[in-house]
Parts: structure tokens; sequence; C-alpha cells
């Protein structure tokens, strides 16, 4: 009899280690992966699920093999807003996503409401000024990017007076915002200040405007393929200014797209495959062994995503899903802590973040990094 007893026992302890090795993580990861957002979702997409992988083969979080679901939006703010309380109500870990700043504007509360941790990709900086203590980025925010870019425009490209493109949505909205004081500030004169809209196929009148305004540089700031017309527009009609943009407009798929119209522009890149850090050269070879294209900084960001979530687990030993808000709240996360977040980075308070970023050129069809630039705070 008391044979039988403990071999129940031992029987019933190894079928709960069994249980509880198959026990999985999940991850709902919300995003653009058609509508105008495609390009960026996609590549975000794909970020995450190399990161998945690669820490699946690993072992997993502490244990816990990851599982990863994706919705698409279809760019679509309403779409959004149902997925993310979809991903809630079947149990998510976390939300992932989306990417462009007007889905994630409309879809936030929602999370926050569920006291769980949304990791998303968008860099409008009104996001993070609405007291949500559960919204993260994975990008620089335009708060802490514009500043670098206006001092580039005065300090390297020597320019007096600048005209301002954006894209009439959140993202260049908000991008114009923080552009324009900035620029106040440096001293330099804004020429002409000229709204396009999402998903534009004709920029010829764009461009004529950019050339008789006759500014001593322009700003762009657009979606990807918006800013692949813009760039052989403004070739075709013979724009001879330098053409300064931020991470998007000198991103693998504006490259691609605008091709010979897109050497010579420059600008501020937070995040590049490009860049002087070994482990995003790395990670560019395997994206694009996987993937048989060229990572943007999307890729980045979504392979970033999935570290935070696991640097934040483990660091608070348990899989809680508020407490990974609190744990990633005010966090300083190294390599050397978390190999998969490749670069030292700061998360703020209000889940705004803080790192290196960098300047670039497009030459000979590839972005070419000329400097770096410090974190703000470090």
């Amino acid at each position: 009899m008391n044979r039988a007893i403990l071999t129940a026992a031992f029987a019933a302890l190894a079928f709960a280690g069994t249980a509880q090795a198959q026990e999985k993580v999940k991850l709902i990861n919300v995003v653009e992966l058609s509508g105008a957002g495609a390009t960026a979702g996609t590549n975000w997409k794909n970020g995450i699920d190399l990161a998945v992988a690669e820490i699946n083969a690993r072992g997993g979080i502490m244990g816990r093999q990851i599982e990863i679901i994706h919705y698409d939006t279809q760019t679509n703010p309403g779409n959004t807003r149902a997925a993310v309380q979809r991903a809630i109500d079947e149990g998510t870990y976390a939300v992932l996503g989306p990417v462009f700043s007007g889905p994630i504007g409309a879809s936030m509360q929602i999370a926050q409401r569920a006291e769980i941790a949304q990791i998303v990709g968008g860099e409008a900086a009104g996001l993070t000024r609405q007291g949500n203590q559960f919204l993260f980025r994975t990008s620089l925010s335009q708060a802490a990017a514009m500043p670098k870019i206006a001092a580039y425009l005065k300090d390297t490209v020597k320019a007096n007076s600048v005209t301002v493109v954006w894209v009439n949505n959140d993202f260049g909205k908000g991008g114009r915002d923080a552009i324009l004081p900035e620029l106040q500030k440096a001293g330099i004169r804004v020429a002409a200040d000229i709204s396009t809209e999402q998903g534009q196929a004709d920029f010829a009148a764009d461009a004529i405007k950019i050339k008789n305004a006759n500014a001593d540089a322009v700003f762009v700031y657009l979606n990807e393929e918006e800013s692949a017309r813009l760039l052989r527009a403004a070739k075709q009609q013979g724009v001879d200014k330098p053409l300064i943009g931020e991470t998007t407009l000198l991103g693998a798929k504006v490259i691609e797209l605008a091709g010979d119209a897109a050497n010579g522009v420059r600008g501020h890149v937070g995040l590049s495959i490009d860049a002087p850090i070994p482990a995003f050269q790395e990670f560019g070879k395997r994206f694009q062994e996987r993937y048989n294209y060229v990572s943007d900084h999307n890729g980045l960001k979504g392979y970033m995503a999935v570290a935070m979530i696991k640097w934040g687990t483990e660091k608070q030993k348990k899989f809680d899903k508020k407490g990974l808000a609190d744990t990633l709240r005010g966090a300083t996360i190294t390599p050397a802590d978390e190999p998969g977040i490749m670069i030292t980075t700061k998360i703020e308070q209000n889940g705004d973040l803080d790192r290196e970023s960098f300047l670039a050129e497009v030459v000979g069809g590839k972005q070419v990094i000329k400097g770096t630039l410090p974190m703000i705070n470090p």
C-alpha cells in the first residue's frame, strides 16, 4: 500500500512538472500588416518573430516557451482598439504594438485599464504625455529627436531657413509640432510649411512648392512610401537643397523605393543596422538570412520589445502582468543584463526612452553612419 501511494505521488509530481514545462507565455502583437502601415508593421512583426525564435531556442523565459500571435489592424484605429481588447480577453501577458501613433493613441487606454504593459513603436510626443503608466516605447520620441535635428540643421548644415514637409496624421502632426519650436530656438526661419496626406501618390505639386520656397534645407517627415515618392518628385523637379529627415526618411524601404533619388539624404536615426554597434549589425545579418530583405528600424524595435519583456520578467522573477510594467518603468537595461536589448537603454518614468542615436547619410544607395550622439540624460 505504501509503495502504491509513493508511486502515485511521484507520478503526480512528474505530471505537475511536465505541465509546468509545457505552460507557455502568450504574447499578442497588434500591428499594421496591411494598409498604410504595412511596411513598418511587417518589419516590426518580423523582428518580434526573430526574437521569439531565438529566445525559445535558448529555453524561453524562465523555462517557458513564448507563444506569439499576430493580429492585423489594417492600420485602422477602430480595428486596433478591438484587437487590443481581444488580446487582453485572450490572456496576453503583454501587448505588443501597434507602430503608427494614431492607432496607439486610439487603443492605449484599453491596456491601461487592464493594467497590462503595452510596448509600442510610435514616436509621437503626445503619447507619453497622458500619464499612462503602462505604455512603453521602443524608439526615441519626437521630443528627444527634434532638438538633435535642429542642432544638426544649425551647426552642420548651416541652414538659416528650412521648408518643413509633413504628413497630416498623428505621427506627422506630432513631428511638425515638435520641430517648429526647436527651429525657432535655433534661430532658423521656416520658409514654407507644407502638409501632405497619408497614402498620397503624387508629390509633384509639393516638390514645386519646395523648390519655390528656396530655403537652405528641407525637413521631411512622412511615412515610408510617401517619403520615397516625395524624394523621386523632388529629383524630377530639380530640388537641389539638402533633404534632411528623421529615422523614417533614411530607412531601408525608402532607399529601396526611391532609388537614386535617396542619395544625399541626411538626418538623425534612432536605430540602424548600419550603426557602429556590433549587436545591431549581427541582428541585421540574421534578419536578412531569415526574411531575405534588409531590416529597417522597425525590425530592431520589434526585436527589442520582446527583449524588454524577457528582462522585466526575469528581473521580477515571476509572471506578473502589472509587475512587468512596474519593473520596466524607470529601469536601465544594458546588453550585459539582456543581450537582446543590444544597446544601453534607459526607460523614463513616462515610458519614453533615452539612448545613443546616430547621424546618417544615404551614399550609393546605402545608409552610412556619420556620427554618434550621446544619451540626453546618461
